[in-house]
């Protein structure tokens, strides 16, 4: 039977994914309804600009005073999309405080300060749910927290910005530069104003940190993600890799050591082979490989941004917070019992594709190969092109620590036939 009593849900935010969460919510309230056991009712919105005409939504909900609307009492859920992390830590902690479940779309705040809102979640028998924080539509976190609860992941490995990897496609099928292909993106609506957060690879090591965390039952904040941008790739380096079969993607990387000892996590453009998965991902999609023991390779795919998307994760936790809330029960919450280090990239092992810029004459290569060998870096395939005293020289390696190669790199700087080093990227997903 139908509890008549509605849920109260207030509403943090009403721009691109609040607006969408709030007409899904009136559209498809019936079936809502239905899915929950319950009606839902929108029962306050605070945004920045009250006069802002807002299609669809009552005006007399809309709030300047986000403070008091989490503190009324009768708010059985909140939905925070405003991101950032203050005023929203404030907001959510005052939610819980105030009798409140939480779901969350901000993806910085967590991977800043996960732990402690889980804690005071428990502490005050609230729910935190945050599907869509990574990779908007796609379904990610409740699979890695639920569905795979019995299995040990050992890597996730995903595509988890739609910006970059919008990039980056354009760059590799019509060969675009880097700047001409963010301007496109920005022109469709793909990038911000300002880029940065998403070509300097901020965003993806947030996602990072969250997925880690989940992935391997251990705390793994936003500090310890290792982060390298996308804004030196080049033209270049695209046909470098076409003649490796490979494209190159801004990869997400979470790996458990092969001792099971540690775990890293890192983002960074990498090549990958044309084989894999992940380099028929296109335009502004998202999608995430998980390997695990038992269920082997597992691939997510789908937009991971967009109002509609993103509103679609947060109504999915919205019914199953609801659910728990009519239940008397909560959900999971954080799960850090492992408690593994975070070993430092230096220690991270991988294949290495290096350019160098080098004197085309007699006994570079064995000089090259020597400071290689010194390091205890071992190559795996060199290809060589020269004209007029200059030459190119690529070096392909086997796997090495990220430490060990930056030792080879240092001392290739130092030779004299050595001119520059044009370009260094990682090699995944053999």
């Amino acid at each position: 039977m139908m509890r008549t009593r509605p849920l109260k849900v207030a509403l943090l935010g009403c721009g691109v994914v609040g607006s969408e969460v709030a007409r899904i919510m009136t559209t498809h309230a019936d079936d809502l309804a239905a899915r929950i056991g319950a009606p839902v009712e929108l029962a306050g919105v605070a945004v920045r600009r009250p006069t802002k005409v807002r299609e669809g939504i009552d005006p007399s909900l809309v709030t300047t005073d986000a403070t008091a609307l989490v503190k009324r009492g009768d708010i059985d859920v909140v939905v925070e999309v405003i991101g950032g992390i203050e005023p929203a830590r404030s907001l959510i902690t005052t939610a819980f405080e105030h009798g409140a479940s939480v779901v969350s779309a901000n993806k910085a705040l967590l991977a800043q300060d996960g732990a402690a809102l889980h804690a005071l979640a428990e502490e005050q028998g609230r729910d935190l749910y945050y599907e869509a924080a990574v990779a908007g539509a796609i379904p990610l976190i409740r699979p890695l927290r639920e569905s795979l609860a019995g299995d040990k992941v050992n890597r996730v490995l995903g595509i988890v910005n739609g910006t970059t990897n919008f990039i980056l496609d354009k760059m590799d099928s019509t060969g675009a530069g880097y700047q001409e292909a963010l301007d496109e993106a920005t022109a469709l609506g793909y990038a911000e104003a300002d880029p940065t957060a998403d070509v300097e690879g901020f965003d993806a090591a947030a996602k990072a940190a969250i997925l880690a965390g989940i992935a391997f039952h251990t705390r793994v904040r936003l500090d310890d993600v290792y982060r390298e941008g996308m804004t030196e790739v080049t033209a270049a380096d695209f046909a470098s890799a076409k003649e490796m079969g490979c494209t190159i993607k801004l990869l997400a990387i979470c790996e458990r050591a092969a001792d099971g000892g540690s775990v890293t996590a890192r983002v960074h453009p990498a090549m990958i082979p044309l084989s894999h998965p992940l380099a028929s991902v296109r335009g502004a999609y998202n999608a995430v490989f998980v390997e695990s023991d038992a269920s082997g390779q597992l691939m997510f795919y789908g937009p991971g941004a967009g109002g509609a998307p993103t509103a679609s994760a947060v109504l999915g936790d919205l019914v199953a917070v609801c659910r728990n809330k009519l239940s008397g029960a909560t959900g999971p919450g954080d799960s850090a019992y492992a408690q593994l280090p975070v070993s430092p990239m230096g220690e991270v092992v991988t294949r290495y594709h290096i350019s160098l810029d080098v004197a085309d004459k007699p006994g570079v290569l064995a000089q090259v190969a020597t400071v290689f060998a010194e390091h205890g870096v071992s190559i795996d395939t060199v290809r060589q092109q020269g004209k007029d005293g200059e030459a190119s020289l690529v070096v392909v390696t086997h796997r090495a620590s990220d430490a060990s190669l930056n030792g080879t790199v240092e001392a290739l700087r130092n030779l004299d036939t050595v001119r520059g080093v044009a370009s260094i990227m990682r090699v995944e997903g053999e």
